[in-house]
C-alpha cells in the first residue's frame, strides 16, 4: 500500500486539519500517517482556542514517520510558526521527501490573514521551492504572485508568475465570487483551466484541507500531477453533493460518502 503524510493542525470537530486529511487519504486508497502542528479547539462555528506543538517535538514526530514508514507523499498544511516552517523544511530535505504539496493557508475567506508576516516569508523561502504542487486560494495568489485578480486572465498571470519566483506548480483555486468551481493549474509545461460542477452546498468547512490530501494520495498512487488534480477535484465535488448536514455553523463534507455511509 502506498503512503502519504499530512503535516497540519489538528480539528477537534474533524471537518479540516490532519482528521479530514487522514480521512481523505484513507478513503482514496493510500495508508495517512500525520505530524502534528497544532492542537485547536474548533468546530464548525469557529476557533475558540490553539496550542502549537513546539519544533522539537515536531521533529520528533517526523523523524518517527520518516525513519520507519517512509510516506510517498506529502501534505503540509496551516503552519502558523516561522520555527515550525524552518523545522519542516529541515526534516524534509533530511529525508529526500518527494511529491510535497503545500497548501499555504495565510488568508481566510474573509480576506483576514491567518499567519504572521515572519512566518509568510518563510513559508516562501523555506517551503514552496521544495513543492510539487501548491493549492492557493484566491486571496493566497494575490499574496504570492502581488497580482489583484478580477479575472480569469488575471489568475493565469498570477499562476504564471508564481512558478516562474518558485519554480513549483500552481493549482490556483476558483472561489470568491470568481470561477467559483474552476480552477487554474500552471506546471511550467501545461496550463489547463479544470473546470468543476457549481454545487449549492453551504457546508464546505476544510475543503482546501481535503482537496490537497486527495492531490497527496493520488501523486503517492503515482498519478500524473494533472490527473492527481483532476480525480481530486471529482472526489471533492462528490463529498459536496453527498450533502452531510452537521454542526450548527458551516458543517463538513461527506469524506466517506464513496463508502454508502448516511448522512
Amino acid at each position: 500500500m502506498k503512503t502519504a503524510l499530512t503535516i497540519a493542525g489538528s480539528d477537534s470537530s474533524g471537518g479540516a486539519g490532519i482528521q479530514a486529511d487522514i480521512k481523505t487519504m484513507t478513503v482514496n486508497g493510500v495508508y495517512g500517517m500525520s505530524a502534528i502542528t497544532a492542537l485547536t479547539a474548533q468546530n464548525t462555528t469557529g476557533v475558540s482556542g490553539i496550542m502549537e506543538v513546539t519544533p522539537e517535538f515536531l521533529g520528533m514526530q517526523l523523524d518517527a514517520v520518516f525513519s520507519d514508514i517512509k510516506p510517498d507523499a506529502i501534505k503540509i498544511g496551516m503552519v502558523s510558526s516561522g520555527n515550525l516552517i524552518v523545522k519542516i523544511a529541515e526534516k524534509l530535505e533530511e529525508y529526500n521527501a518527494c511529491h510535497i504539496v503545500v497548501d499555504p493557508v495565510m488568508v481566510a475567506t474573509s480576506g483576514a490573514r491567518l499567519i504572521s508576516e515572519e512566518a509568510v516569508e518563510l513559508l516562501k523561502s523555506r517551503l514552496l521551492s521544495m513543492a510539487e504542487v501548491i493549492t492557493p486560494n484566491i486571496p493566497e495568489t494575490e499574496v504570492l504572485s502581488g497580482i489583484k485578480i478580477q479575472s480569469d486572465e488575471d489568475m493565469e498571470r498570477a499562476a504564471e508568475s508564481i512558478y516562474r519566483v518558485y519554480h513549483c506548480s500552481v493549482l490556483c483555486k476558483g472561489g470568491h465570487s470568481l470561477n467559483d468551481a474552476n480552477d487554474f493549474l500552471y506546471t511550467g509545461d501545461k496550463a489547463l483551466w479544470l473546470r468543476g460542477r457549481r454545487i449549492d452546498n453551504p457546508n464546505t468547512h476544510g475543503t482546501g484541507c481535503t482537496l490537497s490530501s486527495a492531490i497527496a494520495a493520488n501523486l503517492a498512487k503515482g498519478l500524473a500531477l494533472d490527473e492527481a488534480v483532476k480525480k481530486a477535484k471529482e472526489y471533492i465535488s462528490g463529498a459536496l453533493e453527498a450533502d452531510l448536514n452537521l454542526g450548527k455553523g458551516s458543517g463538513p463534507l461527506n469524506h466517506a460518502f464513496l463508502l454508502g455511509l448516511e448522512d
